[in-house]
């Protein structure tokens, strides 16, 4: 089989890094790569732009990568190129963007950072291979404190339960709060009150003293499992709880010229370092962890294997449960009433294979049905009245693991759309869509509505459907023997938008 190099740049806080590698088969393999410090986060978080003089670094750093990237066959429009969390708050990222395009060719993309999770996530899956299978049995916690964020997910029994990008990072409160602060037991509390914050909202979703694993992502923990762990596998290290406490404590008080001397880091990497590690043992001390994982891999990997994906489908359909799995403990977290939301997205997963060559949408979508149907009625936490506009107000404002904005966009609109009147041209959240999107919207959000019909009383009476076409007309069958007038009453007031948007009528048979 014949391969050509991909080539992944990332633009973080501290660096630019390169990596070259060629895909097959589901596989990749590393062929080169390089790093080039620059003070990005530096410039973000100091004055919430990046300097002249820091762009200038960029610049001259991406020509000399393109030069590179040239020996392997590797044009600037065939690589990807992401930036993270600095870029990401930065005010004239969009300049940033279009400079960098004229002037080097390269065409950038700026992470949110829920995609930053789900491309970790892929990583820290490749990386674990089968040489920890506790991590997919146990509670476990996905963490990389950043220089401007800090990405975090739970996992229960190897499921996603929440994901979620904090305004916590380590270049940041080194820039921030470092000279406000003064001693370093002042940084010590500032930064334990904040973890305790968050902890206190994560154990809303799960309980962290009952985590068993805790991974830590991100260059810091790499330099920590580099003095004090052990090499699990080429891609992975393990740190005993102990050992890792003790390096903390070992290197507490270093200031930034003692981390690059003793540690042997950049000065870049090493400003942000204690706040870093510091970050991962406030975290360590509220899980039960005995063991620490520290993956040797990052973002960068991530869009590797993503970029495999098309070709695995076993991993593709691990991720779309994870996403599901995430969807799911959003719904547990405002109460909703899982059999009937469970059995809802079942029945409408098999109208959607049922009509895919009616309504054309491929597996993706196919998901993100799903994922609506989870949620549909998630509002009824607020009230019941109008429990649809709740609900589309909840997940847009929401987190789903492995899900773009654009995609939790369309899926707040359909659980919109679920029930009441069908979209109108002064409803903004709909319009704004763009035109494939509001289609998707429509033909989703008929679907759920013929589904949720199906089981009005939320009793789960119809099991199961098979799906008969009769000239103009859609028939459900259900095989059931008892009275189904509730169900049909549902349909023939929630059918209309399914007969709008597909030409059919649809009863039940």
């Amino acid at each position: 089989m014949e391969t050509r190099p991909v080539a992944v740049l990332e633009i973080g806080s501290t660096c630019i890094r390169l990596l070259i590698a060629e895909i097959a088969g589901g596989e990749w393999r590393v062929l080169d790569w390089a790093g080039k410090p620059v003070a990005l986060g530096r410039d973000v978080f100091t004055s919430g732009r990046v300097s002249r003089e820091s762009f200038q670094e960029c610049i001259a750093a991406l020509k000399n990568y393109r030069e590179l990237l040239g020996g392997w066959g590797i044009s600037p429009r065939e690589a990807r190129v992401i930036a993270t969390s600095a870029l990401r708050a930065a005010r004239n990222r969009d300049v940033f963007a279009d400079r960098l395009l004229r002037e080097t060719g390269f065409s950038l993309l700026i992470l949110e950072g829920i995609e930053e999770n789900r491309l970790m996530y892929l990583a820290v899956r490749h990386a674990l291979k089968s040489d920890l299978p506790q991590f997919w049995r146990a509670n476990s916690m996905i963490i990389e404190a950043g220089g401007g964020s800090t990405e975090i997910m739970l996992l229960r029994r190897g499921k996603m339960v929440a994901a979620h990008s904090l305004r916590l990072g380590t270049i940041l409160f080194d820039q921030q709060y470092r000279q406000i602060l003064g001693s370093v037991r002042s940084q010590e509390r500032y930064l334990n009150e904040n973890v305790r914050n968050t902890s206190e909202l994560l154990n809303v979703e799960m309980d962290l003293s009952h985590i068993r694993t805790l991974v830590m992502a991100g260059s810091d923990a790499r330099i920590a499992a580099n003095h004090a762990g052990r090499e699990l596998n080429e891609y992975c290290w393990t740190v005993e709880r102990e050992d890792f406490i003790r390096f903390v404590e070992r290197v507490r008080n270093y200031s930034i010229e003692d981390c690059v001397q003793k540690l042997q880091i950049p000065y870049v990497e090493a400003e942000g370092f204690i706040p870093g590690i510091l970050v991962y043992r406030l975290f360590l001390d509220r899980t039960a962890a005995a063991r620490i994982v520290v993956p040797n891999v990052s973002i960068r990997e991530g869009l590797l294997i993503d970029l495999a994906l098309g070709v695995d489908p076993e991993l593709q359909e691990d991720f779309f449960s994870q996403i599901t799995a995430s969807a799911v403990n959003l719904g547990r977290k405002y109460h909703f009433d899982e059999e009937h939301n469970r059995h809802v997205a079942d029945l409408c997963l098999a109208l959607f294979d049922a009509l895919i060559r009616d309504h054309g949408m491929n597996r993706r979508e196919r998901m993100m049905l799903e994922t609506a149907a989870i949620l549909h009625d998630i509002g009824m936490f607020i009230r019941g009245s109008g429990h649809h506009k709740h609900g589309q107000y909840i997940v847009f404002n929401s987190e789903i693991f492995g899900l773009q904005r654009e995609e939790l966009d369309i899926i707040a609109n359909v659980i919109r759309y679920h029930r009441g009147e069908p979209p109108a041209p002064a409803d903004i959240e709909y319009i704004a869509l763009q035109r494939e999107e509001r289609m998707l919207v429509l033909k989703m959000a008929a679907l759920l509505r013929v589904a949720d019909a199906l089981d009005r009383g939320h009793s789960q009476r119809i099991k199961g459907i098979r799906v008969e076409r009769r000239a103009e007309t859609v028939v459900l069958c259900t095989g059931e023997t008892y009275d189904l007038s509730l169900e049909k009453m549902g349909l023939e007031e929630k059918g209309d938008l399914f007969q709008d948007v597909f030409g059919y009528k649809i009863i039940l048979g």
